[in-house]
């Protein structure tokens, strides 16, 4: 089998194992176990836990003892018992712990299975800067694949959607086994501290005023990019408690109309290298941010029959939202460090957005909706959603004012060459 169909299998199953539950959890948190959403955001605080502690971790186990692809697929196993194991869980505390352990295995095989693909392409000779792209785009297609499965099975609010993703995880651990080796390369130094082989010594560049204000704000904005991958299904799920919209095609196909948004990331992508030519790093990102309080604004306002071209076009504006501040954040890390620390600084600018912000963004964020936005078990969507575009517009002003940095067009010529 050709290698790269072969790793274009491994994206497509790495991003189809998260959504197949990912998007939908909520329908089946708040619409068939009746729990409350300050637990609720506990859930998805464990995304960023696990982005903080497990990625480090498992890059030092596959630097020194096990092979990437023996690990990578032994973490889905593991994570996909977990995940199996979802179905019985009657109380939200245990399934807190339970996904938990499942977050703890599936977040570092998201680095993993980047590391897995740039290793066995190198040994076979492909240029990765070429070839992995339209690899891993797979990976959205399989996330998109698996939503849409989930939904037009019946599923998006029963248990059949962690067996779904349990089935996955375990097809790709055990596919993983076949894959060419990708042996331990024992590069990290004995003699470093254990702060160094972490890659915590990136924390360092708090001391520059710069940097440091980009990775608050790249933690603040992190705090909004898990929100609707949060409550977005279940909102628009939720228009079935109006009578008029009850049996509207956004109820019953909510999460194909979610999906749109992950079409749109895939599309956003091959837009992002005229803007950065164009407007410069810090006006994507502002540009980033701006879009996120579309995101939010359209969903405050809209509704399945007039307003559902609001619904539609906020899932268009995330992939805006989403990609640009993730590549052009990842761009300004790349041209602002040192070459000695640029692999840890990037560790930690994907630690400030999906460790922490995602793990603030989630908790607060659980525990706001359920003191402010929920009366006897039903939610202010508007509320909501016009409170996280307030939120947004604050961190785009606050940005545009306060973070300084001058676009330098040979910044994006010396990465794309």
């Amino acid at each position: 089998m050709n290698i790269k169909f072969r790793l274009t299998l491994m994206s497509f199953l790495q991003f189809f194992v998260w959504g197949a539950w990912l998007i939908t959890v909520g329908n089946y948190w708040f619409g068939t176990k009746q729990w409350s959403g300050a637990e609720f955001g506990a859930i998805f605080s464990t995304l960023g836990i696990s982005s903080i502690i497990m990625p480090a971790i498992t890059g030092i186990v596959a630097d020194k003892w096990l092979n990437a692809e023996r690990l990578y697929g032994i973490l889905h196993i593991i994570g996909g018992l977990f995940i199996a194991y979802l179905p019985q869980v009657e109380d939200p505390s245990t399934f807190y712990w339970v996904i938990f352990g499942a977050m703890m295995c599936y977040m570092p095989t998201i680095s993993l299975s980047n590391s897995v693909a740039y290793t066995i392409l190198k040994n076979s000779d492909y240029d990765v800067i070429k070839v992995f792209p339209p690899i891993r785009v797979w990976g959205t297609v399989g996330f998109i694949v698996a939503m849409w499965i989930t939904n037009l099975t019946g599923n998006k609010a029963s248990v059949n959607m962690f067996y779904i993703s349990a089935f996955a995880a375990f097809v790709l651990g055990v596919y993983s086994f076949t894959l060419p080796q990708c042996k331990p390369q024992n590069l990290i130094d004995e003699d470093a501290s254990l702060t160094k082989k972490l890659g915590l010594d990136a924390f360092k560049l708090f001391g520059t005023y710069k940097m440091a204000l980009f990775f608050i704000f790249s933690m603040f904005l992190g705090g909004a990019l898990q929100l609707t991958n949060m409550y977005g299904d279940t909102y628009l799920s939720e228009f079935e408690k109006i009578p008029q919209y009850a049996d509207s095609f956004v109820v019953r196909y909510s999460t194909i109309i979610m999906s749109i948004s992950q079409i749109s990331e895939t599309l956003f992508i091959l837009a992002i290298p005229f803007f950065l030519k164009r407007f410069g790093i810090k006006q994507v990102m502002l540009i980033s941010m701006l879009a996120w309080v579309l995101r939010f604004g359209l969903f405050a306002y809209g509704d399945p029959a007039g307003g559902l071209w609001m619904i539609i076009l906020s899932c268009v504006v995330y992939g805006m939202a989403f990609d640009f501040f993730n590549i052009s954040g990842s761009l300004f890390v790349e041209t602002t460090t040192n070459s000695k620390m640029r692999s840890s600084a990037q560790g930690l600018f994907m630690m400030m957005t999906n460790g922490f912000g995602a793990y603030f963004g989630g908790r607060i964020s659980g525990i706001l909706i359920d003191r402010y936005y929920t009366v006897d078990g039903n939610r202010d969507w508007h509320g909501i959603w016009f409170s996280f575009a307030v939120y947004a517009l604050i961190i785009a002003i606050a940005f545009a004012v306060l973070f300084k940095h001058k676009h330098n067009p040979k910044d994006v010529e010396n990465i794309a060459h």
